[in-house]
């Protein structure tokens, strides 16, 4: 299914590469006359540091150990036999020759001027008296120029390599007659696919197959190689086309940690997932969420198919860890679920940003570790699953945001960690929010956005209570070297009955202190505590993992209401009051 959908998409691209041949980096032009006389070379090069030159559709070949010469275009090995440092003297003649050879047999059969002028040139230049650039590397492609003519661009020779490209099937192996698994018409399948999919995280840098095998565990019926799914040699250059152009399109890619996601629709929709996915703007969202509710269609090609895959690599193979398939219409209705559930207020209590994939899904490792190397494929995959085909978020998910909230308590004195630890902190908020409503079926859109006062959850009440005890601990001392939060948040998330009774009895020195010198905050934190302790008939004595993320969420919402209230106090502050503002908000960027 993954490669017919994409050979289907090969089909509208309007800069496909013709048969047999590849999107190539072309550092030098060769520049000869009519007869093949030489005039020096042409750069195609920005003169950037590591610029391989411009791409040009070439005829490709796919590159092996052994000796395997393209048409017109090659390195310098190939093309005028100068070898790489280290190189084998005696492959790399081999290799020009072999060069030569195809520029031999494609002048025989197609009798082209411009072609036999770069035969001329290839049998009669001396390379000791060839004036080579200055920067040159036999490393990088070389071609022809012909009186401003590109010989690999004229139609003739075009046609010559995809006859070439297209009669080297496997006719005497086992499956040689098969029905293509694509398009599915009879064939001869290609025993080895031309063309590598590139881009992906962690890959080699020269791309990697989808389809191959090369060890006896992988084998079927005596099929070999990329026999084992037959396909024939037209599709297998349209897939890996279609793969490679929707990896190099801003708004058909998303990369998270190890995995790259491919979007795509069966004709032009207009909608561009993958900005929703990676930095997904308030009012996109907005617009998203109110065509959902109202059942108004984002645009009018909501029944359009819409189909997304990840890939990731292994070794120099890619692997396949999802395929997606549902309409445009479906995919944005459970995209505005998916952003209505992680919506929530800012720590500060302001009104929050959407989440990306990535933010959501980088908030559950270390803030210094390598997302590629790091986070686990799962975690992305099964966001990005949700978000477009709807269902429950695991809890596993809960329990590895969980797991970081307790890590992650102690926060960081530079200004710029903080930012970003009170960032990622919103983020996983957000996505223990996502997991615990995703299991209920019905729910409000502001559902836990901010503070709910009328949830009485004892774990929730919990959450809360330890924010104001914690806040009324920084009010009236205003500088600890191990806060509350440094030494109790993990007990008291787990085991409340364990810690709480202790906490509540320090505090009230605390608060013995604030009513001799504080006296209005010391008012504000008691109704406070009065408030949650009213609904607490008793401390649960172990929490579930939902419990827990209960928990999470009304600490958040405590600590971001207080943030709010306390701003807001000192707008309006007038002289001889007092603020229990401790901290001074500052926005952060993700």
């Amino acid at each position: 299914m993954l490669l017919e959908k994409l050979c289907e998409y090969s089909q509208r691209m309007e800069d496909l590469a013709p048969f047999g041949y590849n999107g190539t980096p072309i550092r030098w032009l060769i520049n000869l006359d009519g007869d093949g006389n030489f005039l020096g070379f042409v750069t195609t090069s920005s003169g950037r540091k590591n610029d391989q030159g411009k791409a040009f559709f070439a005829p490709s070949v796919l590159r092996s150990s052994k000796v395997v010469a393209s048409l017109l275009v090659g390195n310098g090995e190939y093309v005028l036999g100068i070898a790489r440092p280290d190189a084998n003297e005696k492959k790399v003649q081999d290799r020009h020759q072999a060069f030569v050879g195809q520029v031999q047999d494609c002048t025989t059969t197609t009798q082209n001027p411009q072609v036999q002028a770069v035969l001329n040139f290839l049998k009669s230049f001396n390379l000791q008296s060839l004036q080579l650039p200055g920067d040159f590397d036999p490393a990088m492609n070389l071609s022809f120029q012909v009186e401003s003519i590109l010989p690999m661009d004229l139609p003739d020779v075009r046609s010559y390599w995809a006859r070439l490209q297209g009669g080297e099937q496997t006719s005497d192996l086992p499956g040689a007659s098969s029905q293509c698994l694509a398009c599915g018409t009879s064939c001869t399948p290609t025993d080895r696919h031309p063309l590598k999919i590139k881009g992906i995280p962690g890959g080699q840098r020269a791309g990697m197959t989808l389809v191959s095998a090369n060890a006896d565990a992988f084998l079927s019926y005596g099929l070999k190689a990329s026999l084992i799914s037959p396909i024939c040699r037209d599709c297998t250059e349209r897939y890996a086309k279609a793969a490679n152009a929707l990896r190099q399109q801003e708004d058909s890619h998303l990369i998270v940690g190890s995995l790259v996601y491919l979007f795509w629709t069966q004709e032009p929709a207009g909608f561009n997932i993958a900005s929703l996915f990676s930095q997904p703007q308030p009012e996109d969202v907005k617009a998203l969420i109110a065509s959902a509710r109202t059942g108004h269609s984002f645009t009018s090609l909501d029944t359009q198919a819409f189909y997304a895959t990840a890939l990731t690599a292994s070794g120099g193979r890619v692997v396949v860890r999802d395929w997606l398939e549902t309409t445009v219409g479906k995919a944005k209705e459970h995209l505005a679920r998916w952003f209505a559930l992680q919506e929530i207020v800012k720590w500060d209590g302001s009104d929050g940003r959407p989440f990306g994939l990535r933010h959501l899904a980088n908030s559950l490792i270390p803030g210094k570790r390598d997302s590629q190397r790091d986070l686990p494929p799962n975690t992305p995959r099964v966001l990005l699953k949700v978000a477009l085909q709807g269902g429950l978020l695991p809890f596993w998910l809960l329990f590895q945001a969980i797991k970081r909230n307790r890590a992650e308590q102690k926060r960081p004195d530079n200004p710029r960690e903080l930012g970003l630890w009170r960032w990622r902190w919103s983020a996983r908020t957000a996505l223990i929010k996502m997991v615990l409503l995703s299991q209920e079926t019905l729910w409000k859109e502001d559902t836990m956005v901010r503070l709910d006062e009328a949830n009485i959850n004892p774990a929730y009440l919990c959450g809360r209570l330890l924010a104001v005890l914690e806040r009324t601990q920084q009010v009236a001392l205003r500088s600890v070297k191990a806060t509350l939060i440094d030494r109790c948040y993990g007990t008291a998330a787990t085991a409340p009955a364990t810690v709480f009774p202790r906490l509540i009895k320090g505090a009230q020195a605390h608060l013995g202190k604030l009513r001799k010198e504080r006296l209005g905050a010391y008012i504000a934190l008691q109704d406070r505590l009065g408030a949650i302790m009213g609904e607490l008939t008793a401390f649960p004595a172990v929490l579930s993992l939902p419990d827990q993320g209960w928990f999470s969420l009304g600490y958040y919402h405590q600590r971001a209401w207080d943030q709010a209230q306390a701003k807001a106090r000192k707008e309006e502050q007038v002289p001889g009051e007092e603020a229990i503002d401790e901290e001074t908000p500052t926005d952060e960027k993700a």
